[in-house]
């Protein structure tokens, strides 16, 4: 069991760890929108609108959302509906990563985020949260990077996010989601092997303070507008692979799946943590039992193959008793 853990730790720490300086940004894509106020106005632009959104997002209610941003923007500049276009393709991928149906679209739409974004910084040079965004805008394409084995180009990207989000909180320190992205760099900057961090050296990127960085993600978490659930699925990560603490993040996920039942993707982290860190195999096929029987009423997004997958998971763990 230990060994299975180790290869399936190991594999997906490695895909971390060469994207470390392009996967901190990914958490606090959305929480610095802004409006076309004054350069002396500071925090979100319609910060209720914008949640409202990401939450359909979170909750893989794509449909929602859509109908969503056409209310959003305006009042909020059309840079941050385009950011949040990118970002529900984004997690259509994270919810079926085998799938390449959407790989394309995401491209697309993450480079006209980005030039919109780059348009804003443009505009308003002075402004935090133009800067914010446009880190923001790259995060979409550069989770894709990672996930399709694109380590080096998502690192080189990670730099321009890292420089964007540090540009944004020194014009504007009441950012505070921007602290998620910051606190998730120099958490993996201390953290990372010895090739990540000859990635680090070649980049010219500054180490890292783990204590710091949980501080940060922690501050975004608690202080920030939109950004706890991106944060929640984050931390968990980073508490089964790093901090040794299984149960912690087993809390973070049945938060997760509690706000966000409509998203697969939840309950099948719960079911994985349950066998593989707490070796309870009894509740690891409970729980990939009821994704089944949520997925057969037509209450989770993509829910025909998610009853195909979750009911063969559940057989799988019931045969492993005899």
């Amino acid at each position: 069991m230990n060994r299975r853990r180790d290869r399936k730790g190991g594999k997906d720490r490695k895909a971390i760890f060469f994207a470390l300086f392009a996967a901190f940004a990914a958490f606090a894509s959305f929480a610095a929108f802004a409006s076309f106020a004054a350069l002396a106005s500071s925090g979100l632009t319609e910060p209720a609108r914008v949640a409202a959104v990401y939450d359909a997002i979170l909750g893989a209610r794509f449909e929602e959302a859509g109908l969503r941003l056409k209310t959003t923007c305006p009042p909020a500049p059309q840079p941050v509906c385009d950011a949040l276009a990118a970002a529900a393709l984004w997690w259509r991928i994270l919810i079926d990563p085998s799938s390449r149906a959407f790989d394309e679209a995401l491209k697309r739409a993450s480079s006209e985020s980005i030039a919109a974004a780059q348009q804003w910084t443009v505009r308003e040079p002075m402004r935090g949260e133009a800067w914010f965004y446009f880190a923001a805008a790259r995060a979409p394409r550069v989770n894709l990077l990672v996930l399709r084995g694109e380590r080096l180009a998502a690192a080189r990207e990670g730099k321009q996010i890292k420089d964007a989000l540090e540009r944004a909180l020194a014009l504007d320190p009441a950012l505070d989601d921007a602290y998620f992205g910051i606190g998730l760099y120099h958490y993996y900057a201390d953290v990372a092997p010895m090739y990540a961090k000859l990635l680090r050296w070649l980049l010219a990127l500054p180490g890292g303070d783990r204590v710091r960085g949980l501080d940060e993600m922690t501050r975004a978490r608690d202080r920030g507008a939109i950004l706890r659930g991106e944060a929640d699925f984050q931390l968990q990560q980073i508490y089964l692979w790093y901090e040794a603490r299984p149960r912690d993040a087993l809390a973070l996920l049945e938060s997760l799946d509690a706000r966000y039942p409509t998203n697969p993707l939840f309950l099948e982290r719960i079911a994985d943590v349950l066998d593989v860190y707490l070796h309870d195999r009894d509740a690891s096929a409970m729980a990939w039992s009821r994704l089944r029987d949520r997925a057969r009423e037509g209450r989770v997004f993509d829910a025909a193959r998610v009853a195909q997958r979750a009911d063969a998971r559940a057989r799988i763990m019931r045969g492993r008793f005899f």
